[in-house]
């Protein structure tokens, strides 16, 4: 089957959605005849990791458009790691440009049937309406469109963080919908792929038909070659890796922590930056827990195991995650995560594989927090009971093979729509 993926971002020296980009279409190219094309930023990066231009993946320039809006958007919205909904919203002002040029590349080998599926993988936001959707159809050439992912509402009681984060209020963030193309994409999309739980439910009801729950994250194994050997004992090790932005609720890990961190019991290793340190050094020295608080600042993502395996616990209690791909991470080096059950992780981790806490207002938050640390603490046992699971639904579950193989079934069903509706449940299964 010969696939044209089209993936704007697209990097395998980045991480975040880039990262998602570049291990999705890697994975679909190994079980088809897959060519990628992407924004030329990532031109360079694709070439060290030995792809051909031409022959694997072609580069389109876009940044005469792209660069400006980018930085006009940056601005706008107050700071790095901030304001993202923003930064999103007037991006999609400059995307149609973007499949305008790949259409003008690719659209005559597309009529001609050289293509037999069109796969738009990124931008995973919903918000982004596209052009291509309509072409391919008239050209009879199914179109994929996702895994999408996003619209994930703050929970009550976090007023003050979505502020402190730059975000829109919801009702703003769903005039997405009224953006030209929004219903025509999925209209003319053979298939949808939604990434969660709320962004399938988001998806109108007239579409469910031919709509696909796949999630946003896996792992690759060759990425992650150690494992977590040692055992759970006081003091208990923690680490955190993400964004310090308000919606990843670390103020709240280390409030509810800090009581066990006194008594020796407890020591956390914050890694990551953002705009919430300050906040979270102030924490630190209110509640006087410097002794066992180690804030380590932004690391390479090559780094990221070394530092998971020299833990017990993933503490990630973000309260808005639409992917949580930190903690497919974690269960992949057989380190078990500690989640609040809300958006992406909360249908990553299991009972099994993981410490789930329910989601509630920042008070009940920080409580069940701090009930699930003393448990832990009274019995460090617990925690190694569920590494093992943890490892075999990461390396079984979601790995990108394992993804890819669901999304080429998906292209079957796309191009013969009188074969059976692949389904798959939510979540996948352990």
């Amino acid at each position: 089957m010969r696939v044209l993926l089209i993936a704007e971002a697209c990097n395998p020296e980045w991480v975040s959605v880039p990262l998602v980009g570049w291990s999705h279409a890697r994975a679909i190219a190994a079980l088809t005849d897959a060519h990628l094309v992407t924004q030329v930023r990532n031109r360079a990066a694709i070439l060290r990791a030995g792809l051909i231009e031409g022959r694997d993946f072609t580069s389109i320039d876009t940044e005469t458009i792209v660069g400006p809006v980018y930085r006009f958007a940056d601005r706008l919205r107050g700071g790095a790691n901030r304001g993202w909904g923003a930064l999103a919203g007037l991006m999609t002002l400059a995307y149609p440009y973007f499949e305008h040029r790949v259409w003008k590349k690719f659209g005559r080998r597309i009529r001609a049937g050289e293509f037999g599926v069109v796969h738009r993988l990124v931008p995973l936001s919903p918000a982004f309406p596209s052009l291509l959707a309509e072409r391919c159809h008239r050209a009879g050439v199914p179109f994929i469109v996702g895994p999408l992912n996003g619209g994930l509402p703050w929970p009550p009681g976090f007023k003050q963080a979505r502020k402190r984060e730059g975000e829109w209020p919801s009702w703003l963030r769903e005039l997405h919908r009224l953006v030209p193309g929004y219903q025509a994409t999925r209209r003319h999309a053979s298939a949808i792929l939604a990434a969660s739980r709320t962004a399938l439910h988001e998806i109108p009801r007239n579409f469910q038909d031919k709509s696909f729950y796949v999630p946003e994250n896996a792992i690759d194994p060759a990425r992650f070659t150690r494992r977590r050997r040692r055992r759970a004992q006081l003091p208990l090790k923690l680490v955190f890796i993400g964004r310090l932005v308000p919606c990843k609720a670390v103020d709240l890990l280390l409030e509810a922590a800090a009581g066990l961190i006194r008594e020796g019991k407890l020591a956390i290793d914050i890694v990551g930056d953002g705009p919430e340190a300050p906040l979270l050094r102030q924490i630190v020295q209110r509640e006087r827990i410097e002794s066992g608080v180690t804030l380590s600042g932004w690391v390479e993502h090559a780094q990221v195991q070394d530092r998971l395996v020299d833990a017990d616990l993933l503490a990630f209690p973000s309260i808005r995650d639409f992917g949580g791909g930190v903690v497919l991470e974690a269960m992949a080096v057989g380190v078990v995560p500690m989640i609040v059950d809300y958006g992406g992780p909360g249908e990553l981790v299991t009972g099994q594989t993981g410490l789930v806490i329910p989601l509630g207002s920042p008070d009940e938050i920080r409580d069940s927090l701090r009930r699930m640390l003393t448990c832990l603490a009274s019995d460090p046992g617990q925690i190694d009971a569920k590494a093992d699971a943890a490892f075999r639904r990461a390396h079984t579950r979601f790995t990108w093979e394992y993804k890819a193989q669901q999304v080429v079934k998906i292209y079957q069903w796309a191009r013969d729509p009188r074969l059976p509706k692949p389904v798959f449940p939510i979540p996948w299964p352990d």
